[in-house]
């Protein structure tokens, strides 16, 4: 399997590395913007797009829109990370279209887990 992280914070996309990559055995590309999550999402055709909901410049929300938009992304599965666990903030995410929703923080010694489930794989 193959992810995209799109998040800003660094510290976020190193620790989903170490946690899908080496514990989850997938591999993982990063992203540290919506607009170059976007690009390569186009390159890289990723099995899943775990995708940070509150990001400068465009949120998680305008990158979702756009990847749908794009053929060739618009059947990428995305996840999103949000710090927002409320029950009203999560299913709006998933009425947006989103696979499914991990809220920060996350335990990185089952977040490929999680993962796994939320995908049905």
């Amino acid at each position: 399997m193959k992810v995209l992280i799109i998040d800003d914070e660094q510290d976020v996309r190193y620790i989903v590395q170490m946690s899908l990559g080496r514990i989850g055995q997938m591999t993982v590309v990063e992203a540290a913007s919506g607009e170059e999550g976007i690009a390569l999402a186009r390159s890289e055709q990723p099995t899943f797009i775990l995708l940070d909901m509150m990001m400068p410049g465009m949120d998680g929300a305008a990158v979702f829109r756009a990847l749908r938009a794009l053929p060739e992304t618009a059947h990428i599965p995305v996840v999103f990370l949000t710090a927002k666990a409320m029950l009203s903030e999560i299913q709006r995410l998933k009425d947006l279209g989103a696979k499914g929703v991990v809220v920060k923080p996350f335990d990185p010694l089952t977040l490929a887990r999680e993962i796994k489930a939320i995908l049905g794989v």
